[in-house]
């Protein structure tokens, strides 16, 4: 039950930093942060129920899929955010300008959905062993974690943070997380 757990509050660290980006924008309210997390909440619950559904259609180790899975986004979310930041930068763009309702919205699903892949990868490698904490660990984290650094971000103090930290560090949990999956596969 422990390691499930643990498992939920580890990668969800990246919604520290959604939360962080959501709350520096003036246009977001807590309230859009709210209804995130409850779409959030009912993806994760989804996930679970698909990961036991098709756990044993899979004809090869779970674990290796997570893992490489998570490994791939880390490193993605990382690249497309140097990517994003190098072409606003060329064209004159600064990391300052707020975002519009339709991008919170869009983070928001993003947000949601790499949620759900979370508890899926959680329930597939914990089965047959898992349980309803898994979702509700991946939700409530993503919830407290997000709420958290949104409302840091309306302090002084955050406005000097730097926004590659959030990107680096977020990439690097879901990283860590797929290392995770593969050392479960390989026994170390």
């Amino acid at each position: 039950m422990f390691m499930p757990v643990l498992s939920g509050l580890i990668v969800s660290v990246d919604a520290f930093f959604i939360g962080l980006s959501l709350g520096l924008q003036k246009k977001c309210k807590f309230l859009y942060l709210v209804i995130i997390n409850a779409f959030l909440l009912g993806l994760c619950v989804l996930g679970f129920f698909i990961a036991e559904g098709i756990y044993e259609s899979i004809a090869f180790d779970t674990d290796l899929i997570v893992g490489f899975s998570f490994i791939a986004l880390g490193l993605w979310y990382m690249l497309h955010y140097f990517v994003s930041a190098h072409l606003k930068h060329r064209r004159g763009h600064t990391e300052t300008e707020n975002a519009s309702l339709k991008t919170i919205v869009l983070v928001g699903l993003v947000m949601s959905a790499e949620a759900m892949l979370i508890t899926i990868g959680i329930t597939f490698i914990f089965l047959p062993n898992s349980t309803f904490a898994i979702p509700l660990t991946v939700a409530l984290a993503h919830f407290g974690y997000s709420a958290l650094s949104f409302h840091l971000a309306r302090t002084k103090y955050a406005k000097r943070i730097n926004p590659v930290f959030s990107h680096v560090i977020s990439g690097l949990a879901l990283i860590i997380y797929g290392l995770m999956a593969l050392f479960v596969e390989f026994g170390i």
